[in-house]
């Protein structure tokens, strides 16, 4: 019996950027089934080789798949809301072909079982790899401890409570040790809870709307408590959805001292402010909140400067009713597989950073929080994404995937749109197949 050998796809006339090795420039790649078989500049110059499928990309940009490091998939449990099967749709369509899940599904994956269940669903819908993290906490409920190393050993990339911060200084103290003793990340979004409890950013606009309001210091005063028990421990930390200024000074004295310390944020914090809630608009309701012009401007610059190592999606599906309810009463959070690579697009068409180095805070960088590769590499996956970064489009929010559409971004004009996205040599997205 004969036995087939894995198709060859030459991509030509394309621009290849990888961080990781500081490429880009014109050339081509090939692959040969699920991996990469070469690449490089100037490779196809003067034409592909026979019985080869050949893709023109036509000058396009080719580049690592993205990597998303925070992703809420509500499978088990919300299924009405979104699934792994139509976030894997809305990520490939986005250019993503890594994400990873956060545990507050039903029931939370605070135990084995619960990291093999996402890891066997991705398997089933071959779309996006998926990942995820563990809970920090039994339950969500910021006392007892999971089971860390064992949890690590099974596949949980991290551990983090998710949208709950771990308020008990003792049980972050202990999670930190641990984390250092099994090579792990603990990942927090700073908030501190007494502080935490209103909807939106405290501030002028919040008192005239008559709203509660979250101040930037609930922020910033758990960081500085998180990373003082990380200077203590000797553990690793990352700052999720960072979105102050003055959170953005905190981590970069903590970096001058030497601290483990990493940290992303989402385009909506370096894209809008607190005036998109407006007249009560729920799906600008986040958490954290949308803060002032002063706290998005410093976190585009901290993007543009490196300080915030990575862009994620923060996506966060809600229907219907859960948002178009009285604003004190709606819940926070909006859908962002499909709009991550252009909105962060925008910081390269105002100039303030590299082609490269934006690839880098949606590919490398958060590969590398998680302790995993990402890059165009002989003999590594075929996992990566062409993309027209000119391409102007507007969102509209009831074309996404996703089965949720809470985004405040409805008729937003944008440029840069995903033409193919590919997963193990397989194109799993095609913009032309979709027109």
């Amino acid at each position: 019996m004969s036995v087939k050998s894995p198709e060859r796809t030459a991509y030509i006339n394309a621009r290849l950027i990888d961080p990781d090795t500081g490429l880009d420039a014109p050339g081509g790649l090939l692959t040969e089934g699920e991996e990469i078989l070469d690449l490089g500049a100037g490779l196809f110059a003067e034409g592909a080789p026979e019985g080869v499928t050949v893709i023109n990309c036509a000058g396009a940009v080719l580049a690592p798949g993205l990597v998303d490091l925070r992703t809420q998939l509500r499978e088990p449990g919300e299924e009405h809301k979104e699934t792994i099967a139509s976030a894997g749709r809305a990520a490939v369509a986005g250019g993503i072909t890594s994400m990873v899940a956060l545990p507050n599904t039903d029931p939370i994956v605070d135990d084995v079982a619960g990291v093999e269940f996402v890891a066997r669903r991705a398997r089933e819908e071959k779309l996006a790899k998926v990942y995820t993290y563990a809970s920090i906490t039994r339950g969500l409920e910021g006392q007892e401890l999971t089971e860390i190393g064992l949890l690590s050993e099974y596949g949980a990339r991290g551990f983090t409570d998710g949208m709950q911060p771990v308020a008990d200084a003792n049980v972050m103290r202990r999670a930190l040790s641990y984390s250092s003793a099994f090579d792990t990340v603990v990942l927090q979004m700073p908030q501190e809870p007494s502080l935490s409890s209103g909807v939106m950013n405290s501030g002028e606009l919040a008192m005239r709307l008559g709203l509660s309001g979250i101040s930037p210091l609930a922020e910033v005063i758990m960081l500085e408590r998180d990373l003082r028990l990380v200077e203590m421990t000797g553990g690793r930390y990352h700052a999720s959805l960072v979105s102050t200024a003055a959170s953005v000074d905190v981590i970069r004295r903590a970096r001058q001292r030497g601290l483990a310390v990493t940290c992303d944020t989402a385009p909506q914090y370096f894209t809008l402010n607190e005036s998109e809630v407006g007249d009560y608009r729920t799906f600008a309701r986040t958490m954290p909140p949308l803060r002032s012009e002063e706290d998005r401007q410093a976190i585009a610059d901290a993007v543009a400067d490196g300080t915030i190592d990575a862009i994620c999606s923060d996506h966060s599906p809600h229907d219907q009713d859960s948002k178009r309810l009285p604003f004190a009463l709606a819940e926070p959070g909006i859908v962002g597989l499909e709009t991550l690579l252009p909105l962060s697009l925008a910081l390269v068409h105002k100039d303030a950073l590299s082609m490269k180095d934006l690839i880098s805070r949606l590919t490398t960088a958060p590969a590398a929080i998680l302790k995993g590769r990402s890059g165009l590499k002989k003999g590594g996956p075929a996992d990566f994404v062409i993309f027209d970064p000119d391409r102007p489009w507007m969102i509209e929010p009831d074309r996404f995937r996703s089965k949720s559409k809470n985004s405040p971004f409805e008729h937003y004009a944008v440029q840069g749109e995903v033409l193919q996205t590919v997963v193990d040599g397989r194109t799993v997205y095609s913009a032309a197949e979709e027109r």
